[in-house]
């Protein structure tokens, strides 16, 4: 397999980096005066460095590109294959090596006339099967027909998981809180951390209370530690009768050993597949919770949402897919201008939880050093994702990114409309959105600062260079179905980030060593005599300082 830094791309792309490295926005839009201007439904033009589809617009022309930039990048991709790698997702071939799957998070938004056959089984139909139960018992939730154990209705649900199980759930449920039932809440259990159980449980009614235990094997420690404390919440309120935990949890699980021994009817378990990675589930049976809070139509048009990117990734040429225009630009930052982070920054409220979800779905897919025949990658991979909506952020870590010494691309989402508008709120909004793309490309120099009349001892820190790269995603509300738009362009551009590297963008055994280990030092921490410890000098020394603070030594 030919390294990626050997490619005929790769070196052409060197070649170009070298040239355009030192070219200012100002000058990049002096030579291409019409890269920001919308192609209104035209052909894509290189002059225009502006896609729409799928409902979301993407204006990349404040990036460090030029007309041979975005072809160049093409190119690699062709070069990587990464078109046949997407083809082969989409038809279900093993595209995760390391673990022998699928990788068939698409099939879980595809229309229920659709049809994909994996190993002689319709894997459509099996999903809309589990979409049905799903349905079903959240209309008998929500309609009142369903309570618990004794005869009072669910008006409070806690969805326990964690990872892909708690960050799906918990974001869709924040960025879709003006569609959810107002009478119901939500909260989520993840950290094993017992102030997570204890505050989300501590003002709630255990006869009110439902519990959605997600866990995939039913073993996962920290989610279960927390299901077996909610048993034990419940039971307590019930006098010990065991009989209350079939009403008052149900399972998103496959493993119906486990959940009946726990107590749940395996009638109340719904499951999912090993071709969904967690952080690609939150489509699956692990949007329970969401579908509880939001209801099955609203679900059905994330749902939709999802699959419109799908379609429009699978089949629209690479110099208009929204995707893999903002996964190219991924690369040529991480591996040609050597950056390190990218910041994805909402101008919502509602999205205050999706820089977090973004960085599973980014750091755990392409956070890899090997690549898929098990060789040591020959260039970097994944950035670090992180972010904070705006325009708070504006008043904390923006100055790093304006005149700090590192170059960060960052990513703008804003709406054209808002749910709950007030007064000019959302125009001082969008306005902050469309200023600070607009100052992070141009800057503003010494000579305009003493135009101005800046005392000199004054100009050298009120400099802005500018040259800071950025992304424009505009959207027009945020909606269940523009909500599956972004989670799916996003998925989909570290698709084409990881086909490009060349690596496993589906497994993730980087965090089975830390569990391992944890599980070893647990009783450890417990034993009522003084364990022997084979560990470094400093895990012993921190085993036995814990121990004693315990009354353990």
């Amino acid at each position: 397999m030919t390294r990626l830094s050997e490619t005929s791309a790769w070196k052409s792309l060197a070649s170009h980096h070298e040239q355009i490295a030192r070219i200012h926005l100002r000058e990049l839009f002096a030579g291409q005066p019409g890269r920001g201007e919308s192609n209104d439904g035209s052909p894509a033009s290189p002059a225009n460095l502006v896609a729409e589809g799928a409902g979301l617009y993407l204006d990349y022309s404040k990036h460090r590109i030029n007309t041979e930039t975005m072809p160049l990048l093409a190119a690699l991709a062709e070069e990587c294959g990464m078109p046949a790698r997407r083809e082969a997702m989409f038809t279900g071939e093993r595209i995760n090596v390391s673990e022998d799957r699928p990788v068939l998070h698409v099939a879980l938004r595809m229309p229920a006339n659709r049809s994909l056959v994996v190993d002689g089984t319709d894997v459509v139909r099996e999903v809309h099967g589990v979409l049905s139960r799903m349905s079903a018992f959240c209309e008998e939730i929500r309609s009142g027909r369903r309570t618990g154990h004794t005869g009072r209705p669910i008006r409070n649900v806690i969805n326990v998981g964690i990872g892909g199980s708690d960050l799906g759930p918990v974001m869709a449920y924040e960025a879709l809180k003006e569609y959810s039932r107002r009478d119901l809440t939500f909260r989520f259990v993840s950290n094993v951390d017992d102030t997570g159980f204890y505050e989300a449980t501590r003002d709630l009614d255990p006869e009110e209370t439902l519990f959605v235990i997600s866990s995939k094997t039913f073993t996962t420690l920290e989610t279960m530690t927390n299901a077996r404390t909610a048993r034990e919440w419940s039971l307590a309120a019930f006098g010990g009768d065991t009989a209350a935990v079939a009403k008052h949890f149900v399972a998103v699980s496959t493993n119906a050993e486990g959940v009946s021994d726990f107590g749940i009817d395996t009638a109340d378990m719904f499951g999912f597949w090993d071709w969904v990675g967690g952080r690609y589930s939150m489509d699956s049976a692990i949007g329970l919770s969401t579908m509880l809070a939001i209801g099955p139509d609203r679900f059905q048009d994330l749902l939709d949402g999802f699959h419109e990117i799908d379609e429009h990734f699978r089949e629209t040429p690479l110099d208009r897919n929204l995707p893999a225009i903002h996964g190219l630009l991924a690369i040529w930052y991480r591996n040609f201008f050597g950056t390190q982070t990218q910041a994805v920054l909402p101008y919502s409220e509602y999205l205050h939880r999706f820089p977090a979800y973004l960085q599973q779905l980014t750091m755990e897919s392409n956070g890899k050093s090997v690549t898929l025949d098990g060789e040591a990658v020959s260039t970097a991979t994944g950035a670090v994702f992180w972010g904070e909506p705006g325009t708070n952020g504006q008043h904390s870590f923006y100055q790093l990114i304006h005149q700090g010494t590192e170059l960060i691309p960052c990513d703008f989402i804003g709406f054209n409309h808002s749910l709950n508008p007030i007064g000019n709120h959302q125009d001082l909004l969008v306005s902050n959105v469309f200023a600070q793309t607009e100052s992070l490309a141009f800057g503003k120099t010494p000579e305009e600062l003493r135009d101005e009349g800046v005392d000199a001892a004054l100009v050298p820190h009120r400099t802005f260079e500018g040259n800071r790269p950025t992304s424009t995603l505009m959207v027009d509300r945020l909606t269940p179905r523009t909500l599956g738009n972004l989670v799916a362009f996003y998925e989909h551009s570290v698709f084409t980030q990881g086909a490009i590297w060349g690596i496993d963008s589906f497994d993730q055994w980087g965090v089975e060593l830390g569990k391992a280990l944890a599980r070893k030092i647990v009783p450890e921490l417990e034993s009522e005599n003084e364990p022997g410890l084979d560990h470094d000098s400093s895990t012993s020394s921190l085993i036995r300082r814990y121990r004693r603070a315990r009354g353990r030594a």
